[in-house]
């Protein structure tokens, strides 16, 4: 595989655009119930990542950047799931893609637990791919409970079991390697354009709690926090003069946003 972003675009350009930037696994297979949920309201772009062993985050910003121009989109709203976030400030901060604001999937500015990252690193290296996809098959086991409601979510999570990789298990520790190197709070701070956090009421991965603390703490004021059940939904920073945050995608995209469980 080449080592440049792969994007798919579902929707007609006259609709808010979506940009989904996936999080540590790196691809776009677990994203279809939440791509269903938005479809006839945003145009979609989902994108998947190579499973590239030498890049820096910037390099993931540059790829993401170069991928968009190449389709021909060039402003829109950032959808930055888990990892993600850290490729998206470098991402604002270049302006090279025009970005509308910046939705946080269980993202942050600097993760809260860097000892766990480095602990889930050194997990992630020293365990086989054999006794990952055990693991794995277990938990698809447990899913088809938990989404017996939704089929099709425990459709994308076999799908992507089956489609794994050993090369993507090591992209996976490279990228939490990145995160547990990175502090982004320079870039925060100077970001002018709305932010919104979305997150499960329990994140074991990313917590919340302390994730908030920080943007309250040291960026523009936090404001509107809400709490209805999960996801839990936040919003950072300043509405643009002379409308509410996030404009049309906010009016369009919040009901199935709102609603969709992480």
């Amino acid at each position: 595989m080449p080592d440049e972003v792969q994007m798919r675009v579902h929707g007609s350009d006259n609709l808010p655009t979506l940009v989904y930037l996936p999080g540590l696994h790196g691809n776009w297979r677990l994203i279809g119930g939440f791509r269903e949920a938005l479809a006839g309201r945003v145009r979609f772009v989902e994108t998947t990542y190579p499973p590239t062993l030498t890049w820096s985050l910037e390099n993931y910003a540059e790829a993401v950047e170069a991928s968009l121009a190449r389709m021909g989109i060039t402003r829109g709203w950032l959808l930055a799931e888990s990892f993600s976030s850290q490729v998206a400030w470098p991402m604002i901060d270049r302006n090279k893609f025009s970005a509308n604001g910046l939705i946080l999937a269980g993202g942050f500015v600097q993760h809260p637990f860097g000892w766990g990252v480095r602990l889930a690193e050194r997990v992630c290296g020293d365990m086989s791919f054999t006794l990952l996809l055990r693991i794995l098959f277990g938990y698809a086991k447990v899913s088809r409970w938990r989404f017996r409601k939704s089929p099709e979510t425990h459709r994308a999570i076999m799908d992507f079991i089956e489609h794994l990789t050993e090369e993507e298990r090591l992209a996976a520790k490279h990228r939490l390697h990145l995160v547990a190197a990175n502090n982004a709070c320079d870039l925060a701070r100077n970001v002018k354009l709305p932010v919104y956090a979305l997150t499960g009421i329990l994140d074991p991965v990313v917590p919340w709690y302390w994730a908030r603390r920080w943007l309250k703490k040291t960026a523009a004021p936090c404001a509107n926090i809400k709490s209805s059940g999960t996801p839990i939904i936040m919003c950072w920073a300043q509405a643009p003069r002379g409308g509410r945050p996030g404009g049309a995608l906010d009016e369009r995209a919040a009901g199935p946003v709102s609603s969709t469980s992480s």
